[in-house]
């Protein structure tokens, strides 16, 4: 067995609302410098970023899994994650699909940068990324599940863009294999109000960072499996032969 300190949810500079300092490539160094050993690369509806980042994660020795932030139709945030980049690709295909089909304005909603690995500009995506998809929420967590991929009911404790804050509860066979408590709402010790509107479902806790001091002191999940795979993750998050999975996990560092 190994003890990872991972986490599922982070944005590059693709998204919107992320900064610029938020290349793959600083993720990575940064997530190899504090120890990070697991990162899930997941922007808006995007993925063009995380070939990259799984370029530089194998240079700095942290496991990538290509992810990606869905907004379903109902506007509830989705986090899929995946084992390769072929599959986050495929699925990549299916959400270009069901975009809105607008354009991006960038100087009220911000840029959407492509980069390589050594944060070289390679170009900015036009489209809006950040907007409901025509999928709905039970057809997202459908797709990824027949990729190979897993799907989280992202930040739940929010009111806006959560399944809870959309939809009122999840269904315990809705099909998600965890759901995602915000700093803030892990903070104000929300677990056991939000449980039977989760539908029971196991918890983890990440930093949805959108700039370097998020990702560092936000939280993370203690993760304990074989090997650093969708698989292991689907058993730490049942706690089975062994494996584990320990939200509400913070690094002991304060950048500010």
């Amino acid at each position: 067995m190994q003890q990872v300190v991972a986490d599922f949810h982070i944005h590059t500079l693709l998204s919107p609302c992320a900064e610029v300092e938020m290349t793959p490539h600083h993720i990575v160094m940064r997530a190899a410098e504090f120890g990070i050993g697991a990162i899930s690369i997941t922007d808006h509806n995007g993925s063009a970023n995380i070939s990259a980042a799984l370029k530089a994660g194998e240079r700095y020795g942290v496991k990538v899994f290509p992810g990606m932030e869905v907004e379903c139709v109902e506007e509830a945030h989705i986090l899929a994650l995946f084992d390769t980049l072929e599959q986050s690709r495929q699925w990549q295909q299916l959400v270009d699909k069901k975009m809105s089909g607008l354009k991006n304005n960038a100087e009220k909603l911000g840029a959407q940068f492509v980069v390589d690995d050594d944060d070289n500009f390679l170009w900015e995506e036009e489209r809006m990324l950040a907007a409901p998809t025509k999928m709905t929420a039970k057809e997202v967590v459908e797709q990824v599940e027949a990729l190979g991929g897993i799907t989280i009911a992202a930040h739940i404790d929010r009111p806006s863009n959560s399944i809870i804050g959309q939809l009122g509860f999840i269904e315990p066979d809705f099909g998600f294999v965890a759901a995602e408590i915000s700093r803030a709402g892990w903070n104000r010790n929300l677990q056991s109000k939000l449980q039977r509107l989760a539908g029971f479902l196991p918890y983890v806790t990440d930093s949805d960072a959108h700039n370097i001091y998020d990702f560092i002191e936000g939280p993370k999940n203690i993760l304990q499996v074989e090997e650093l795979s969708i698989a292991e993750i689907k058993l730490a998050l049942q706690h089975k032969g062994g494996r584990s999975i320990k939200p509400g996990h913070f690094l002991d560092v304060d950048l500010r």
